[in-house]
């Protein structure tokens, strides 16, 4: 559903993670997720389950109250709805059919752009309309030079990863001794691999579609057998919930602690999250045993993730782990350097404050310190609050003031000298400074200025 947000911070809807044993209605993505009416942190109104990975209807259009009595023919039409939007082979038949495909002679080896599908012989007068092509040994190898992305952010956004991001991933994992990568989020790779490779698999759920067959497979690959050190890496939909990721990933680390030997001290299966910036608190809060990482990811296929770009132009994409951060290495030649108090590689303008005793930035901008706010902030935020405060201390200036543009100058900092605040209730527009008069604006209605002279106490300019 569209409007389904995983934060209490306002009002949304916030997902309830269901306890063991609670069963939940299917839909054709697996078992729904219960949802509830949220503001402030505190949960209201009646609850209902909706699809887990789908947040627009549009994608799936599953509702059904938390108390609603559902008919026996309305139970039967919603399986028959259920199956027939089921993935067109299960993974057996996929993997026969890949065994097949492989053995064919390369002029027969024959890949349908719009279906998105290899095609076996019997196939090609099917698709003799659409449009096809030749299929590269290369290309099997490395399924993302023949699948055509997907865009929907809410349900799919498969954007590529640019070469540069790729290779330092892999350079990265290969420095720390993995040997073994759990990737999740190729939903449309299952035609590529055999079972013992891929798993259809619903992060948000944890659903394994293909039953405990699929679980015993992730079982087997996770176990780090002959010393063959595993990670998972997650690059899920930027619209997805935080909230079910982290609780699916949760679960996947306890069964790589059941067949793992905590002898080296570790209580954690090593992960990359691969998410934008903004949503660290909400993966901190589920997840407090991670920390991101200043490197910048970027996409090839996206128009705004890409690296290189300066200010707020630049790829939002962060890395979040429990590996120790001070064992990522990040690339030196793109100016990352690494901060010896924070112990972690930082980006080039990412500078430490003494104060905070941090490297603050979380966008790649060199952030500030300020004193009224007792912290560093956006590089917008500071200027702001500098404009303000050299305003209210000019000397004999008439200003020209906006009721409409003044109120968000006030959550930059808590109320002081020389400081615009705003009354409660709307009421009047003060212009506070320390031995000095209170210059009253009458309220307005509506958007109009007023000319107003004021005049700093001596050794306030």
């Amino acid at each position: 559903m569209e409007e389904l947000e995983d934060s209490s911070d306002g009002l949304g809807f916030e997902p309830v993670l269901p306890e063991a044993g609670t069963a939940a209605p299917w839909c054709p993505h697996g078992p729904t997720l219960l949802f509830q009416k949220a503001s402030k942190g505190t949960r209201r109104g009646r609850s209902f389950y909706a699809c887990s990975a789908c947040r627009d209807r549009k994608d799936c259009s599953f509702f059904q109250w938390a108390d609603e009595k559902v008919s026996e023919p309305r139970l039967q039409a919603r399986e028959a709805e259920r199956r027939s939007q089921m993935p067109r082979f299960t993974q057996q038949e996929c993997q026969d059919r890949l065994q097949e495909f492989t053995s064919l002679p390369a002029r027969e080896q024959k890949f349908c752009m719009d279906c998105q599908l290899l095609l076996l012989p019997d196939e090609h007068r099917t698709h003799s309309a659409h449009r096809t092509t030749a299929v590269l040994d290369v290309q099997l190898r490395t399924p993302s030079l023949l699948l055509r992305p997907l865009d929907n952010k809410k349900s799919h956004a498969q954007f590529m990863f640019s070469q540069r991001s790729a290779d330092f991933l892999l350079d990265a994992l290969t420095a720390l001794g993995f040997r073994k990568v759990l990737c999740i989020g190729t939903p449309r790779y299952a035609q590529f691999y055999s079972g013992e490779e891929f798993c259809h698999y619903n992060m948000f759920n944890h659903h394994f579609f293909d039953g405990q067959a699929a679980s015993d497979v992730l079982d087997a690959f996770i176990r780090e057998d002959d010393g063959k050190k595993v990670v998972m890496v997650a690059d899920p939909p930027f619209g997805g919930l935080v909230k079910p990721l982290a609780s699916s990933f949760s679960l996947i680390s306890q069964t790589w602690r059941a067949g793992h030997s905590s002898a080296d001290g570790h209580t954690e299966m090593p992960m990359l999250w691969i998410f934008p910036y903004f949503f660290e608190p909400r993966i901190l809060g589920c997840l407090p045993s991670f920390t991101m990482l200043d490197y910048q990811v970027d996409y090839d296929n996206h128009p705004l993730y890409k690296h290189g770009k300066s200010g707020r132009k630049q790829s939002p994409v962060r890395i979040f782990t429990n590996i120790s951060a001070k064992t990522v290495v990040l690339p030196k030649e793109e100016g990352y350097r690494f901060c010896s108090a924070c112990q972690r590689y930082v980006s080039p303008l990412n500078k430490h404050c003494a104060r905070c005793n941090i490297c603050p930035s979380k966008d790649g901008r060199e952030w500030k310190h300020c004193p009224a706010c007792e912290k560093c902030v956006k590089p917008c935020r500071y200027s702001a609050l500098l404009w303000s405060v050299k305003s209210v201390r000019h000397v004999n200036t008439l200003f020209s003031v906006s009721l409409e543009a003044l109120p968000p100058l006030q959550p930059l900092c808590s109320a002081g000298p020389s400081l615009w605040t705003w009354p409660p209730k709307r009421g009047l527009l003060r212009l506070r400074q320390p031995a000095a008069q209170t210059q009253d604006l009458p309220p307005g209605g509506g958007r109009w200025t007023q000319q107003v002279s004021l005049v700093a106490p001596p050794g306030t300019g």
